[in-house]
């Protein structure tokens, strides 16, 4: 009789989705301190030298991608316009290239919302990779245009990183919330 028990909990849980993190049980919004901090930590990584490797993930464009599909009232366009300006100071280079993109990926998101609450993070994942290409795309081909000459497609392993990195962001993410659920339920 346990087994079955078990065999449709796990039946109940999502593909993809670690075990102790499940969209459904989510306790409610995420604390605003914690979306800001890990927004604010996320661009202090940004910062450092590791990002000028053409292939290098983009963790800011991750969490607050992230945080525009499961926080989109607290995350959202002026978010991500704002930093992406941040970014293209420190990189000195194009002004506007890092917004452009941050901007079209952050609209990708807050539009896509709603779907991506349903899947797991696996699909979510799946779900934003043709956002983050897209975005990506727009501004290669702007600065191709300004430049005079194509960088090559070494980009897109940035993108396919980045959007591999998705399940792993939600993950830890999502453990803070978990936290409180779980902490709800033992002392009931």
């Amino acid at each position: 009789m346990d087994r079955t028990n078990q065999s449709s909990g796990q039946a109940r849980r999502r593909l993809g989705t670690p075990s102790n993190v499940q969209p459904d049980r989510l306790s409610g919004p995420a604390h605003g301190v914690f979306v800001w901090g890990t927004v604010l930590l996320a661009w202090l990584v940004s910062l450092l030298p590791w990002r000028l490797w053409q292939g290098a993930p983009d963790v800011l464009l991750l969490i607050i991608a992230f945080w525009c599909v499961h926080e989109p009232r607290r995350v959202g366009l002026f978010t991500a316009f704002f930093f992406g300006l941040l970014m293209d100071v420190h990189d000195a280079g194009l002004l506007g290239e890092h917004a452009l993109s941050y901007t079209l990926v952050a609209y990708g998101a807050v539009v896509l919302h709603r779907r991506l609450q349903r899947f797991d993070l696996w699909s979510q994942a799946m779900h934003m990779l043709p956002v983050f290409f897209i975005a990506r795309f727009v501004t290669q081909i702007i600065h191709a245009w300004l430049a005079g000459k194509w960088p090559g497609w070494d980009w897109g392993v940035s993108v396919l990183l980045t959007a591999a990195l998705w399940p792993l962001a939600g993950w830890v993410l999502h453990l803070p919330q978990r936290g409180v659920d779980d902490a709800e339920s033992s002392s009931a």
